[in-house]
């Protein structure tokens, strides 16, 4: 086809040529002027348009020979380029089947072809992984640096990260050959710096992520939220906590995890009305259990406003064990134990679990009955280990706990048990 259309082109050229000739040698155009050329002596003498053709059609003469001469040296390029992409397809199809040794020799050499080398090295690579070759991987590796300095950066530090190590991954990322990082690289570099602990500096990559759409929607989700959770968690003092707050989104500021991550530091700085508050707001926009549970377990005070605002909530959840279990902590610790006492038996009927038999054998060891905080204890080790806590039927809850302390302290007989 590109001959066919060479031939046609130096046709044209051929027919332009002829009219030219033709026109040139009318009378007319001898007056626009002529130029006269001397070379080895010899002196040429042409009409101005004439010799502006005469150029042209040198100018296409030069052209045609040079793409004749040049045709074999395509063809052999093209030829080339072809066999490299068939090796590196039939590679590619080696690698899915698991043919490594077989896939790493056609990988090798359509990595020769500049276009397609990076994708066969990099396929080259994982080859001689799975093979367990580590001759081969580091050569690959090597070759792979030389030309692609990029893609060997982002190859490390994806498998880095996979091995549990972020501190060479970002190595790795901020080599200078890699500069500037593609969209990959940017989602893997804020990956490593949230797991070494810089979630500040990984904040900073959202925006970027966002703009190419680096991660699927989910994934970016999850990671705005682990950031925006890790960096609540690093705030040093009040202010930086307030700052970061700011920078979150308002539809993170209700999400479990950010919220929890700043309730927690905000108590831990002594800033009791800032993490309750918070508690407090994204509780009443959507109700969780374990932002309810957090919020009785929280070393701050407010006992009195905080009971007010669980006592609110039970109107619209009287069936949440964590929302009893709080109100349970919260009567407790304000020394009303026999109400902490009832909705704790409200809870554990609601399945409150492990940690409501627990609150109970704190409240009963409070109160000097050991007996009764050791079987609460023993019902609670009991819950976290999936087994159901021994309480004998038609008695309630006290009344079961106190039986089933009386039992083991009495042998067959019912008589009292003589001390080993």
């Amino acid at each position: 086809m590109k001959i066919l259309r060479l031939v046609v082109i130096v046709l044209v050229l051929v027919a332009l040529g002829v009219f030219g000739a033709q026109w040139l040698a009318r009378d007319e155009v001898r007056d626009w002027g002529e130029v006269f050329v001397r070379v080895g002596g010899y002196d040429v003498t042409a009409t101005v348009p004439g010799a502006i053709l005469a150029l042209i059609l040198a100018a296409v003469l030069l052209w045609i020979v040079w793409t004749l001469l040049a045709l074999p040296f395509r063809a052999w390029g093209r030829h080339r380029r072809k066999r490299a992409r068939a090796q590196l397809i039939e590679g590619l199809e080696a690698v899915q089947h698991g043919h490594w040794l077989r896939a790493e020799k056609l990988l090798d050499r359509a990595a020769q072809d500049p276009e397609v080398g990076s994708a066969a090295r990099i396929a080259a690579v994982r080859a001689a992984q799975a093979r367990a070759d580590a001759p081969a991987l580091e050569r690959h590796l090597q070759a792979l640096a030389q030309r692609d300095p990029t893609a060997h950066a982002l190859l490390l530090a994806d498998d880095a990260l996979a091995a549990g190590l972020p501190t060479q991954a970002l190595v790795a990322l901020d080599a200078p050959g890699a500069q500037p990082l593609p969209p990959r690289g940017l989602a893997l570099r804020a990956q490593a710096l949230a797991e070494v602990g810089r979630a500040g500096d990984a904040w900073g990559l959202l925006g970027p992520l966002r703009q190419h759409k680096a991660l699927s929607a989910p994934d970016y989700a999850q990671l705005e939220t682990r950031l925006a959770a890790q960096s609540l968690e690093q705030a040093g003092d009040a202010n930086a906590l307030a700052e970061r707050w700011e920078l979150v989104p308002k539809a993170l500021r209700t999400e479990r995890a950010v919220v929890a991550a700043y309730a927690t530091r905000a108590a831990a700085l002594r800033w009791d009305d800032a993490a309750t508050h918070a508690l407090e707001h994204a509780l009443d926009s959507r109700w969780d259990e374990d932002l309810i549970a957090l919020y009785g377990r929280l070393p701050v005070g407010k006992l009195d406003s905080r009971r007010a605002s669980a006592q609110r909530w039970l109107q619209a959840h009287s069936d949440s064990p964590a929302l009893l279990l709080t109100l349970a902590r919260l009567a407790r610790q304000q020394g009303q134990w026999p109400q902490a006492q009832e909705f704790l038996h409200r809870a554990l009927a609601q399945g409150g679990g492990a940690e409501a038999w627990e609150e109970l054998g704190h409240g009963y060891a409070a109160a000097g009955e050991d007996l009764l905080a050791r079987r609460s204890y023993a019902n609670a080790l009991a819950a976290q280990r999936g087994e159901l806590p021994a309480t004998a039927p038609d008695r309630d809850l006290r009344q079961q706990i106190h039986d089933q302390a009386v039992t083991e302290t009495r042998d067959e007989h019912g008589l009292p048990r003589l001390p080993e």
